[in-house]
């Protein structure tokens, strides 16, 4: 269908925005960083993702052409800002140092050119181009600058009047302490570090490891930007406290909710692929949680976009169409972490998508209308009345994912324009705002009200399977399929199908055909689904539904949605079964499985299920296990052996210990170093295969952790204490996907405890 005139002024509109730089906000701008900058999510390049440890003035002034090459700085991308490994870092003293104690700029990657450092020297050429640069900082003074006494830039105080003892971050060199703000001289430190940085032309600077305690380190800095008098975005890493989210606002430009979006899973250290789907999803609850908190100013920040290398992304065309979806409803910076010089030509158009980038661009973010096991809806009000809704599939198969123009805030009216912003097409709709979404997918619409009937549009039209509930044993399942005219205009020809595995049986209860379908009604059809018997732990049964129609063509058009059906089997006595995330459990014969969920097992995050035995483990168990297969939904997924005082008690049971397999970082013993019911220490060897064996030997509360093969040869991975360890304790197996929202499954067998 040809492009709507006022879809057509949408996308012009958005594109004047990001090309003057104007911003068109929602409601009275929140009170943010008053530094001129920060107006808009930023958009851009950042090393991290791709160029990674070893960034050069080379291969960063080639992006930034490329970046003005292939377009994208037209469409707004301005910053290309260079991540960490610019400085010398010789050791874990810390970065080298000039005589004020600042990082010296590593002359090999960034040669100077006569007078001018080379980060200045690649700064004048990123505005050459009409860009702007940024660089990267830690919190903190190097102790190579405490060891050597330096002094402060226009001061009388040296670099030991202002620093502490106590160790501050920094990912990869390390060697940085605190510094105390109290102490006169610290604020000037800062004041002299970043008038060399806008000396250099810095436009953009982001702040890594900072967390609750360097609040005082955000203030110097966001001061000492200030006083330079160039406008420089100021931008914090990485994973920040919700709690203090109206601080990162008044002090910055910008702020990390989370870890990493890369996965750190390509082979031999390669940045390929950048990132997984499981990487991606925990960003949904992340995007839920901010949204009161972004606004002009300052914004919310969900990480690279990792968009434009194709297959070398690590996620699929409509996972990227979901990602960047998701990051503009959500108005995050977008920041590109793809090698920009090797743009795939798909990528680039979706990075171009006017439309979809005014979404980004408008600075209001979007609210989580609903939420469930395979879908979200996320949606935003524009100022002229609009609603921007993204309907997101989450689950492994195409299904219809839902709303209503109430819902999404929209007035009563005769219809609904609901403009696709991806596919470029429009439809209409008497209030039910529904789309069939492929796996991982996004469909993204911007919605109006109407007086009429939309002119032109063909009615919006959508397929759903709705099972009815049922035991997760149960080998007969019933199901309803609906195909819906959301619109005011008939369709018709209306026809449905389900289709399944071979040996399931399938029996139709009602009519699968209908001459018409009349706007706003839908046909129905009820289905009876008998599956084969399987001894397997889940056997899973996949079905599809299948729905066409005819409106104004002699050709049909055809709808899909796909469930997938899970039988387990009961988990017998004397085991018992726990979740602390979403979960299910099966037993076959010497055979036990775990399907879970669950962000971590490590450090505050306590998310698993259990298949455990209450009071087995005591001094001299011995505890074996062979685990058969492992979903690899992420490189820390853990499955593997558990002992606690309480297995039930997720949050706080002390005597804390796992022996774990892991897909991408071999095998770990992970255990409870200071009582407080949170795994903080970790052991660590080899390379996960399958099938492995482990195996868990107790000797008063001092606990030996190994791992085979083959069965027979036996692999320490560690020994370690856990004072806090009751005389008997739970032991049990578990499993964590380590991916929010993504369940990973786990087989075991032989699974005992001996004396």
């Amino acid at each position: 269908m040809r492009k709507p005139i006022r879809r057509a002024l949408a996308a012009f509109t958005g594109a004047l925005l990001l090309a003057t730089g104007l911003t068109v906000t929602g409601g009275q701008p929140a009170a943010a960083q008053d530094n001129g900058v920060g107006l808009r999510p930023a958009l851009g390049w950042s090393s991290w993702s791709f160029v990674r440890k070893n960034p050069t003035a080379r291969t960063i002034e080639a992006q930034a052409k490329a970046l003005k090459d292939s377009g994208l700085a037209k469409n707004g991308f301005a910053y290309a800002n260079v991540d960490d490994f610019w400085y010398e870092c010789p050791g874990s003293q810390g970065a080298n140092v000039d005589q004020y104690g600042r990082w010296v700029t590593d002359p090999e990657k960034f040669p100077p050119s006569g007078d001018e450092n080379g980060i200045q020297v690649v700064a004048d050429y990123v505005h050459s181009l009409g860009l702007k640069f940024g660089l990267y900082v830690t919190p903190g003074i190097s102790k190579q600058a405490v060891a050597r006494n330096t002094a402060i830039e226009g001061t009388d105080y040296h670099a030991k009047d202002i620093a502490t003892g106590a160790d501050e971050q920094n990912y990869n060199c390390g060697g940085m302490v605190g510094i105390d703000y109290s102490k006169p001289g610290a604020q000037q430190f800062v004041d002299s570090w970043a008038s060399q940085f806008a000396g250099w032309g810095i436009d953009y600077l982001k702040i890594d490891g900072v967390g609750t305690p360097d609040v005082g380190d955000v203030e110097a800095w966001s001061q000492a930007l200030k006083q330079t008098g160039r406008p420089i975005h100021l931008a914090l890493s990485n994973n920040l406290d919700i709690k203090n989210a109206a601080t990162w606002k008044r002090l910055s430009n910008g702020w990390r909710t989370g870890g990493d979006i890369e996965c750190y899973c390509g082979p031999d250290g390669s940045s390929y692929p950048l990132t997984t789907w499981s990487s991606l999803t925990s960003r949904f609850d992340q995007v839920a949680a901010w949204a009161p908190y972004g606004g002009p100013g300052g914004y919310n920040d969900y990480d690279s976009l990792e968009i434009g290398n194709g297959k070398d992304d690590g996620l699929t065309p409509d996972e990227r169409r979901t990602q960047m979806s998701l990051w503009s409803l959500a108005a995050s910076p977008l920041m590109l972490g793809t090698d920009l010089t090797h743009l795939d030509p798909a990528d680039l158009g979706m990075l171009k998508n006017a439309d979809v980038l005014a979404v980004d661009q408008d600075g209001i973010d979007a609210k989580r209308i609903s939420a469930d096991a395979d879908s979200q809806v996320f949606a935003k009000t524009e100022p002229n009345g609009d609603a921007v809704v993204g309907l997101f599939n989450t689950g492994s198969a195409p299904r219809e994912v839902a709303t209503t123009a109430a819902a999404l805030g929209l007035p009563s009216a005769r219809d609904y324009a609901l403009d696709d912003l991806w596919n470029h097409r429009e439809t209409e709709s008497a209030g039910r705002i529904a789309a069939d979404v492929p796996p991982h997918g996004v469909a993204l619409y911007r919605v109006r009200a109407a007086d009429h009937v939309v002119k032109d549009a063909a009615p919006s039209v959508s397929l759903a399977l709705d099972w009815a509930p049922a035991s997760s044993d149960a080998t007969t399942r019933t199901v309803t399929e609906t195909l819906s005219d959301n619109g005011s205009r008939p369709i018709g020809d209306a026809a449905l199908t389900l289709t399944g595995p071979a040996g399931a049986k399938i029996t139709t209860h009602s009519t699968t055909r209908a001459r018409t379908v009349r706007g706003g009604s839908a046909l129905r059809a009820t289905f009876t689904v008998t599956l084969k018997p399987s001894d397997e732990l889940f056997a899973s049964s996949a079905f599809e539904g299948s729905g066409t129609y005819r409106y104004r063509s002699n050709t049909p058009t055809r709808l899909a949605a796909g469930d997938t059906i899970t039988v387990n089997h009961p988990v017998n006595a004397p085991y018992r079964t726990f979740a602390s995330t979403t979960a299910s459990f099966s037993q076959s014969g010497s055979k036990l499985g775990i399907r879970a969920q669950g962000a971590d097992l490590y450090n505050a995050i306590n998310e698993y299920g259990s298949i455990y035995l209450p009071g087995a483990e005591h001094d001299g168990s011995t505890t074996t296990v062979k685990i058969d297969s492992q979903s690899d939904t992420d490189v820390w997924a853990k499955a593997g052996i558990m002992v606690r005082n309480d297995i039930t008690d997720s949050d706080t049971s002390p005597g804390y210990l796992a022996l774990v397999e892991t897909p991408g970082n071999g095998y770990l013993l992970d255990w409870d170093a200071d009582g407080d019911g949170k795994l903080d220490s970790q052991d660590s060897t080899g390379t996960a295969t399958y099938p492995s064996w482990l195996k868990l030997v107790r000797d008063g509360s001092t606990y030996s952790g190994y791992y085979s093969t083959d069965g027979s040869t036996w692999n320490l991975v560690g020994t370690e204490t856990v004072p806090t360890a009751a005389a008997t304790q739970d032991v049990g197996l578990t499993a964590t996907s380590h991916a929010a929202a993504t369940t990973g499954e786990v087989d075991f067998d032989g699974f005992s405890t001996t004396d």
